[in-house]
């Protein structure tokens, strides 16, 4: 009986023990690696996106990228500009 006060403070501390661990994903998700699968883990430098006939729409330094498992598509940020494209169309280089 006497003990409901330091089994209260367990859980608390549990609880944020888990909120920092899953704010941590979120941050680091966001960056230029896929912090979430550990598997495989790309790093990319570079990226080339095309438009649909061919031609460079967009060059440049990689700040951030993703792809999407249920997709084809990647977002990719270039120069403070986010662009989603088709894998088809992209190019990303590890230099």
């Amino acid at each position: 009986m006497g003990n409901e006060g330091g089994n209260e403070m367990k859980k608390f501390k549990i609880a944020i023990v888990t909120l920092l661990v899953l704010s941590g994903l979120f941050v680091f998700n966001g960056c230029n690696r896929d912090m979430v699968d550990t598997y495989y883990t790309y790093d990319y430098d570079y990226a080339y996106v095309f438009k649909p006939d061919g031609s460079i729409f967009v060059e440049g330094k990689v700040q951030q990228w993703r792809d999407y498992e249920d997709g084809e598509q990647i977002q990719v940020k270039i120069d403070g500009k986010t662009y989603l494209v088709s894998s088809y169309n992209c190019i990303l280089v590890d230099t």
